[in-house]
């Protein structure tokens, strides 16, 4: 604990940083929960796109097996061109969010190849769409774990440190005050007694 000065400004100044504390506390806390709740949902939508993503994988390989020409497809025909990307914001957090993306398909010989190549170059763009989308929302889940850390050290700052510290030291300003203000009491008891005395005295001495 830090070293507080002994007097009533210091403790104006304790009293007012509490009530700061207190104040923000509750909105930091709120902030905590809600990271923790986007967090598990934009997992759990992740979690999904990616099971999607293994289906559709799944259908395409029984898919292509069907025809027997497994050879005629070939995984480079095609390729990402560009990611669409916006942005949101969620608990005073910038996050990436996915709005699609662009393909191109490479040169192939429509003479030579199966009909339902473009197909199942449909198929793929479909696959990577939501290899794109599942790796922004693992994004996400980065972007706002990062700030629920730093959220969460937060609350425990003021919760465990900063509020008991302050409460201890307006106790202890607090009671030292009294206590100066018992002995200024004392004090002056003491004095106006021994004035009395000494008033009493200086009498006697003046009838002797």
């Amino acid at each position: 604990m830090a070293t507080v000065k002994l007097t009533k400004n210091e403790l104006k100044a304790q009293k007012d940083a509490l009530k700061m504390y207190k104040r923000y506390l509750p909105t930091l806390t709120l902030k905590k929960q809600q990271l923790q709740t986007e967090i598990r949902t934009i997992d759990e939508r992740a979690k999904e796109v990616r099971a999607k993503r293994k289906a559709l994988e799944a259908e395409f390989k029984q898919w292509i097996a069907v025809f027997g020409e497994q050879d005629a497809f070939k995984m480079d025909m095609v390729t990402v061109k560009n990611i669409r990307k916006g942005t949101g914001n969620i608990a005073g957090v910038t996050i990436p969010v996915y709005e699609g993306a662009d393909f191109s398909r490479g040169d192939y010989d429509l003479y030579s190849t199966p009909l339902w190549i473009d197909l199942a170059a449909d198929r793929m763009e479909k696959a990577l769409a939501y290899d794109l989308e599942a790796d922004v929302l693992d994004e996400q889940v980065r972007l706002l774990s990062k700030e629920l850390r730093t959220t969460t050290q937060r609350v425990n700052l003021f919760e465990k440190v900063k509020i008991p510290d302050t409460k201890a030291n307006i106790k202890m300003i607090t009671v030292y005050l009294g206590d100066q203000q018992v002995a200024a009491v004392v004090r002056g008891k003491i004095s106006k007694k021994n004035l009395e005395v000494a008033a009493q005295k200086a009498d006697e001495e003046a009838e002797a």
